[in-house]
């Protein structure tokens, strides 16, 4: 792949890295770049990928939003077509079949927030910040972060960020739940190296599944997702994971899955 493509794909055994390749102009967002990340995303999920990792190229933003040169020329209809893209993108995040880890290494507002929002972790840079800064250009979040935000934060907390357009750092960040770890700049790489790789060491169907349940949280009722998460749970017996996970632990020794 080349080096100036908007989308860089990185594997290193079965973890992926996708990197938003634009440091020039902060790794915003275009037309070009979201084809691009759906492009990757696709194929990494067609191949074995165990843990997906997301970040930005250069060494200050993550991704510092969606390109505002370029939607402030739009029409209604060219808006709405490019919230459509935006969304493909954050739910094919959401929805990818294996942990997804937003590295936040940088400026994270906007669609680049809802980006990270839209993975499993989020693992931040101490000089990392964040926010949801659409109403300061007279929208709102429009690629899921009102939806997603007070699910993460509660519902006081993301009305507070949305409605001020707030930036926050790392520290705060994590203090209100919206990062989870926040690392050493010195020690960033590293430290989400070794969350993936403890990651691709589990058993991926358990892992697919947990994800699949843990996501109908908010799309169903109880009852609804209690009987998804029986019916995820009970067809994971037989497997060779199931089953080498459990008579490892019987045997006490370590498991050897698939």
């Amino acid at each position: 792949m080349s080096e100036s493509a908007p989308v860089l794909a990185d594997r290193d055994g079965a973890v992926v890295t996708l990197t938003v390749n634009r440091p020039d102009r902060l790794n915003a967002l275009d037309t070009d770049v979201l084809d691009a990340l759906l492009d990757a995303l696709a194929t990494a999920r067609e191949e074995d990928t165990r843990v997906l990792v997301l970040t930005g190229a250069g060494e200050d933003a993550f991704v510092a939003g969606a390109d505002i040169e370029y939607m402030s020329q739009l029409s209604v209809a060219e808006a709405q077509a490019y919230a459509e893209v935006g969304h493909r993108v954050t739910d094919a995040i959401e929805g990818f079949p294996a942990p997804v880890i937003a590295a936040v290494n940088g400026y994270a507002f906007g669609g680049g927030c809802e980006l990270a929002l839209a993975a499993d972790f989020r693992v931040a840079s101490v000089d990392a910040v964040l926010g949801q800064t659409e109403v300061d250009l007279g929208i709102v979040p429009g690629w899921g972060g009102t939806q997603r935000l007070s699910r993460i934060v509660g519902d006081s907390m993301a009305r507070k960020l949305v409605f001020f357009g707030e930036r926050v750092d790392a520290q705060d960040a994590q203090q209100m739940g919206l990062v989870d770890e926040v690392v050493a700049p010195e020690e960033f790489d590293e430290y989400v190296a070794g969350m993936a790789a403890d990651l691709a060491e589990k058993p991926a169907f358990a892992l697919q599944a947990a994800k699949e349940a843990l996501n109908q949280v908010h799309e169903t009722h109880l009852s609804a997702g209690l009987t998804y998460e029986r019916r995820l749970w009970s067809g994971l017996f037989g497997t060779h994971d199931q089953r080498e996970g459990m008579e490892a632990f019987v045997e006490k020794r370590d498991a050897d899955f698939e």
